[in-house]
């Protein structure tokens, strides 16, 4: 089992910036995928950015060139790097995690994750 904690989440005005941080429990698996996702109120969750086993991102359009994922295997810890926010940004962002011994990609398909934070929240005023 792997729990999962985000951090880092807070209220800027449109045009900041903010880093989320997702600290891993453990993980028992050589291969991880990870990803960002985020929920803005009376909307579905949608994916933000991920990386997969072999370290390549993927990004939701919206965010392209604003947001920066990257991960710290020593630490276990996943980040977001969010800049030039904009209030659409506004939403819970949530980390979640997949560990298994074989070669894992993702994306932004959400069932592929099995290992979910609480979530943070972020909120852009303009």
């Amino acid at each position: 089992q792997v729990q999962l904690v985000e951090s880092g989440g807070g209220s800027v005005q449109a045009g900041g910036s903010l880093r989320l941080s997702c600290a891993a429990s453990r993980y028992t698996h050589s291969r991880r995928c990870v990803a960002w996702f985020r929920q803005a109120p009376g909307k579905e969750r949608e994916g933000v950015a991920a990386i997969d086993s072999d370290g390549r991102t993927t990004y939701v359009e919206t965010v392209k060139g604003r947001f920066t994922i990257s991960q710290d295997n020593a630490k276990n810890i996943l980040y977001l790097q969010m800049n030039g926010l904009k209030p659409e940004d506004t939403a819970t962002y949530y980390c979640a995690a997949y560990q298994g011994p074989y070669f894992c990609s993702f994306g932004l398909w959400e069932a592929g994750y099995a290992y979910w934070g609480q979530g943070t929240q972020v909120t852009v005023s303009s």
